[in-house]
Order: structure tokens, then C-alpha cells, then sequence
């Protein structure tokens, strides 16, 4: 996990310290703990054998187990959205927006399998002051993708396209497909981030090749199935009546 020291001074330029690398290294290790054991099962004497530090060297660092989930979400959503306002920036074609914000999501979520379970897992353990900005960060994490799924399906329309979805459904099947990559992703058989985030990108966008010319001859071969059996009915009648 990189250095934090946004997380922890107003002056976000500011040069990296040792205390800022120790605790980076903490979280890394607090990380591995809540996402085996989970928030409420996981302790600071875990976090201690795994790291070792002793405990009072780790209170040195934070003042309590909740501060460490608040560090870690922070961390990863500030980074996600970091990353993407980067990479957006120069571009202006909608689709390739969008390509953009899967991409740099699927690459956070193979690079950091670990963080994304503690984000998702842990999505509402936060209360007061954390939860309430963790939430500010999520709302404009969203609203960013819905403008940009918005702003794809504004060209398509002015395109001609017929049946459009709401957006707010678009916008949440694509997370769906992107946020839970770490539960059944495998590095040794499926696709790396370029590949896998092209992939999801073409089905949200295209869906499946084929499908459309599938359906039709699904129900061409159904209509002479039907014609067949039809005749073969007639036929069997005639004889009988013969």
C-alpha cells in the first residue's frame, strides 16, 4: 500500500516520512488481517503476531481497530479515483470514457484482491465522521460512472438507438460485474486487467457477439419444427381417414 500521508496531513505535499512508511506497512498487514478474518473477528493482538510489532508500538500508529478500516477504505477509493481522474483527463469520446473508468477499476481490483474484500465486506462497520465521508467518496465514485454511462447512452441515442436502458440499472450492473472480481477471480486461468476489463467493457456495451442472429435462427428452426410437426399430424390423419 503506498504511503499515506494524505490520510494524515492537510498538507497534501508533504515528503513521505518514516512514520508515514511504518504505517503504510501496517495497513498493509491490517489489510491481510480483516480481509481472513473479517472486522469483527479479526484483533490488534492478530495484527500484532502477523506484523510484529508489539502492541504498544502499533498505538503508536492509530488509536483504534475502527481507524484502521477508515484508513484502509480511504486509501483505496482515493487512490481509485485518483488513478481515474488521470487517465480521463485528455480523453473525450464517451465509450472510450468508460473503457477508461472499467480498466482502471479492474486493475486496482487484481492488484489489491485483498483491499477490495475488506471494501466490500466491511461496507458498513464505519459510523460517525468516517462513515459519513467514506460516503461523500462512494457518492462521487458513483455519480462519476453514472456521467459516464449517461453520457454513452446520450450518443447512442442521438444515434438512433432504440431501447436504451435506465441508466441507474446500467450503472449497477456495471458494478456488479466489476466490484466482486476477487471472489472468483483466478490469475492462473482467467484474463489479466487488460484482457478481463476489455472483455467486461465489450459485453456492457456490445453484450454477447451473436446473440441477436442466435435468437432469430432459434426461432427459425422452432417455426420449421412446428411446420414440420404440423405436417406430419396431417398426414397421419389423412391415412387414418383414408
Amino acid at each position: 500500500m503506498a504511503a499515506i500521508t494524505s490520510l494524515l496531513r492537510q498538507n497534501d505535499s508533504a515528503p513521505d516520512t518514516k512514520f508515514d512508511r511504518r504505517l503504510s506497512e501496517i495497513l498493509d498487514f491490517a489489510t491481510e488481517v480483516f480481509a481472513e478474518k473479517g472486522y469483527e473477528g479479526a484483533s490488534i493482538r492478530d495484527l500484532s503476531r502477523l506484523s510484529g510489532i508489539s502492541l504498544a508500538g502499533l498505538y503508536y500508529y492509530f488509536d483504534s481497530k475502527e481507524k484502521l478500516l477508515y484508513y484502509i477504505q480511504k486509501h483505496t477509493f482515493t487512490t481509485i479515483l485518483g488513478r481515474l481522474r488521470e487517465r480521463l483527463g485528455p480523453v473525450t469520446d464517451p465509450e472510450q470514457r468508460l473503457r477508461i473508468f472499467v480498466h482502471n477499476h479492474v486493475q486496482y481490483a487484481l492488484e489489491h484482491e485483498k483491499a477490495m474484500k475488506v471494501l466490500s465486506h466491511e461496507d458498513d462497520v464505519l459510523r460517525n465522521g468516517y462513515r459519513s465521508e467514506l460516503s461523500a467518496i462512494k457518492r462521487e465514485y458513483y455519480q462519476t460512472c453514472f456521467g459516464l454511462v449517461e453520457d454513452v447512452l446520450r450518443s447512442n441515442r442521438a444515434n438512433g438507438s432504440p431501447r436504451l436502458p435506465n441508466t441507474r440499472t446500467a450503472v449497477m450492473s456495471l458494478f456488479g460485474a466489476i466490484n466482486w472480481l476477487y471472489t472468483w477471480h483466478n490469475p492462473k486461468s482467467d484474463p489479466g486487467a487488460d484482457s478481463l476489463a476489455r472483455q467486461i467493457s465489450d459485453l456492457f456495451l456490445q453484450g454477447i457477439p451473436g446473440s441477436r442472429s442466435h435468437g432469430k435462427a432459434s426461432r427459425r428452426r422452432a417455426s420449421l419444427r412446428h411446420k414440420s410437426g404440423s405436417s406430419r399430424r396431417a398426414a397421419v390423419s389423412r391415412n387414418t381417414h383414408e
